[in-house]
């Protein structure tokens, strides 16, 4: 256009040429248009406008008024080379618009992609682990530890956090299951000092609800046995037996000594079955139980001490009061005795059987001393027995046999001071009586409880058990087997008779 117009110029308006070359100069060198010569512009752009600036000055020197038909005919050729740098300016405008379309459409698709991308990112290493984090917590905050394992692949601040939390809960874990053990083992604790307590209650109440007899060492055992759920359990010393449970060959035994400060008493042996007590349980019982038998042991010795001295006084009543009364009469039978007439035979007849019936009295009553001044020493009546015997022994050609079951050390005083006073009186009879070359002397204690006292001899045997007038062993013999809720037998057998008493384990009733 500007081409045209300088032709137009340069014939009508020559003043205003200058003004227009100087516009068409300053448009062809133009930043824009210079600035086009770059590496990525096409080569068709910069050849043509190349040639536009190379083939300005030739053909501005034509504009002068004679050399008007030269421009006029150099302008078209001009001109067309102007349109072809206008079309391949065009051209690369499209090409640049294309580059533009394609890299927005490009671009577009990346950061679709990267957002995509990013997402997928943040939830695999963001929401994830912060997801793992929450459910960890809420396992830790229900107190279970064994959550799910956190693993963060990338060493950043996620991965930090999740290794110090599975740091906190594994140390948590850690008190958490100390104070659980603590807790078990003072519950272990409590619940074995509490059934110590428990079984030590039960066994003193047992104990101490009324005096003490051997039915109640045997309760105290049984319940041990039933709450330790023990094998068998046995609690024996020189005087006494106790036992609950049977003995099972394949356990092995448990023992502890039974003593009262420095004095020992007996020992208590068990075995167990699944579980074994606690070592303290079974040290408290055994010095409850040694406690218990001492005073028991005591308690009988002070009742036997109490009749011993109970029938010393009586003796000593009998010798000062009936003894002296008989030596008096025998002194004035015997002065009697020289004053009547030795012609008078009935009257020397009468005298005769008094003095037999004064000497038998006589001899009833240092029996009955002897009797009264039996002892029991520490209330061991086995030994009392084997004295006896050997007593008895020096009175008699007859052996005298002794044999006995365990069982008598769980009789009481009175029961003990009956029993060796029936088996003096039966002995007695037996050697006196009898005419036996063998006497024996059997104790037996049944499972049942009943104890069997027996004397047996080889003797002639008798017609009747009626005493003679002014004899009363039989009688004595058979009030006190009722005073042992017993009962006394006398039985004839082939050669000779046996005398049986039976009576259960209990006390022994009160005298009148």
């Amino acid at each position: 256009m500007q081409s045209y117009r300088l032709a137009w110029d340069a014939r009508l308006e020559p003043r205003l040429l200058v003004a227009h070359l100087a516009q068409f100069q300053h448009t062809l060198d133009a930043p824009v248009l210079q600035g086009l010569d770059r590496p990525w512009v096409p080569h068709k752009v910069i050849n043509h406008y190349q040639r536009l600036r190379a083939g300005w000055p030739e053909l501005a020197q034509h504009l002068d008024a004679d050399a008007a038909e030269a421009w006029q005919l150099q302008m078209p050729v001009y001109v067309g080379e102007i349109d072809r740098f206008v079309l391949e300016l065009q051209r690369y405008a499209e090409l640049k618009m294309r580059v533009v379309a394609i890299s927005s459409l490009t671009g577009l698709v990346a950061i679709v992609a990267l957002a995509l991308m990013t997402i997928r990112f943040t939830r695999q290493q963001v929401v994830k682990p912060l997801n793992a984090l929450v459910t960890a917590s809420r396992y830790v905050e229900k107190g279970n530890f064994a959550f799910p394992p956190l693993h963060v692949q990338q060493q950043n601040e996620l991965k930090v956090l999740s290794h110090t939390f599975s740091s906190m809960a594994a140390q948590l874990h850690a008190h958490y299951q100390l104070l659980e053990q603590r807790v078990r083992d003072k519950t272990r604790d409590l619940t074995q000092a509490n059934r110590t307590l428990s079984l030590l209650y039960q066994s003193s109440q047992i104990l101490t609800r009324g005096p003490l007899h051997p039915a109640l060492f045997d309760s105290v055992l049984a319940s041990v046995l039933a709450r330790e759920k023990l094998a068998f359990i046995r609690m024996e010393g020189e005087q006494f037996t106790f036992e609950s449970g049977q003995i099972a060959p394949s356990q092995a035994w448990h023992q502890l000594p039974l003593q009262q400060g420095d004095h020992p008493i007996g020992t208590l042996h068990w075995q167990t079955t699944v579980t074994t007590p606690p070592a303290a349980l079974m040290q408290s019982l055994a010095a409850m139980l040694a406690r218990s038998v001492w005073i028991w042991q005591t308690q009988k010795q002070q009742q036997q001490m109490l009749l011993i001295e109970e029938r010393a006084t009586i003796a000593r009543e009998l010798h000062d009061s009936l003894a002296q009364a008989l030596t008096y009469l025998r002194i004035q039978l015997t002065l009697l005795r020289r004053t009547v007439d030795a012609r008078d035979r009935a009257a020397h007849d009468i005298i005769a059987e008094f003095d037999l019936a004064l000497a038998e009295a006589y001899r009833q009553l240092r029996e009955l001393l002897a009797t009264f001044r039996l002892t029991i020493e520490k209330s061991d009546l086995m030994a009392a027995l084997h004295a006896m015997i050997a007593t008895l022994q020096k009175q008699s050609e007859a052996d005298i046999h002794f044999t006995c079951q365990p069982g008598l050390e769980a009789l009481d005083a009175q029961q003990q001071v009956h029993v060796l006073q029936i088996a003096r009186e039966a002995l007695l009879n037996a050697i006196r009586h009898a005419n036996a070359q063998m006497i024996t002397l059997d104790y037996q204690h049944t499972d049942e409880g009943e104890h069997i006292l027996s004397v047996t001899d080889d003797g002639i045997g008798f017609g009747t058990t009626e005493e003679p007038q002014g004899h009363y062993g039989l009688t004595t013999m058979t009030e006190r087997a009722e005073r042992l809720a017993g009962s006394l037998q006398i039985t004839a057998q082939p050669r000779g008779t046996r005398v049986t008493l039976r009576f259960p384990s209990r006390p022994a009733l009160p005298r009148e």
